[in-house]
């Protein structure tokens, strides 16, 4: 009898595990809005330190389509998203754009973009882009992959499907996972730098730079890469 109660749980817990790989890995994509301009265009040339006066004379952010992920990852370091948005940050929102560079902590060498305009924050690093905010094209949460996993069965790629918000807290850029999950990652200054706190434990100090370093003009994907053979 108390092996019975015991089958029951456990096989409910097999079942919960079995659908959340089934979504992390082999879910449907999501539709691909990102302007296809943006995604072909060079990112690596540009000034980072030259960045738009967000004063609305440009478009807003709810009028610019979505940026998110093509695939498992981008080829080369697009051009950023919010480039034509002017709109003003709202109230309790630090200022954090520009191009970062671990300098300090868990994972030096690590460099990311960082677009806001309005209430729209985007991050893009790694062959990743997590968009947040009023769109054109789709919700407000990010709905991209992740990157930090790679399955190659055949020739098809699967990657680990990835949502969040970004959310202004006390000056504080807080990802919660699904958009109402755990809280995942902090992003905040601190002087000059730019502080990134990860779910893991982590933490990486960041210097602003205007230049993206040669190694990062093709993204090289965080995390873990297994083959299998096809079915």
């Amino acid at each position: 009898m108390r092996i019975r109660w015991l089958i029951v749980p456990l096989a409910l817990l097999l079942g919960a595990a079995l659908l959340l790989f089934w979504l992390a890995f082999f879910s449907p994509r999501p539709p691909l809005t990102i302007d296809p301009a943006t995604l072909a265009g060079d990112g690596s040339v540009l000034n980072y330190c030259d960045l738009p006066e967000l004063d609305g004379s440009g478009r807003m952010a709810a009028e610019i389509p979505k940026g998110n992920t093509p695939g498992c990852g981008y080829s080369h370091f697009p051009l950023p998203i919010l480039a034509q948005c002017t709109e003003p940050l709202p109230e309790g929102a630090d200022d954090i754009r520009g191009l970062w560079i671990g300098v300090e902590g868990d994972h030096v060498g690590h460099v990311e973009r960082v677009e806001q305009c309005g209430s729209r924050t985007v991050v893009t690093s790694s062959g990743i882009i997590h968009d947040y905010g009023p769109n054109s094209t789709a919700g407000l949460n990010t709905d991209d992959t992740e990157g930090s996993v790679l399955f190659l069965i055949g020739d098809r790629e699967y990657c680990t499907r990835s949502s969040a918000s970004m959310i202004w807290e006390a000056g504080v850029l807080n990802f919660y996972a699904f958009g109402w999950g755990p809280l995942a990652v902090k992003r905040y200054r601190d002087g000059d730098q730019l502080v990134w706190e990860y779910a893991d434990g982590s933490t990486t100090r960041m210097d602003r730079i205007c230049d993206l370093p040669d190694k990062h003009k093709v993204p090289v994907p965080r995390g873990a890469r297994y083959s299998l053979p096809a079915i």
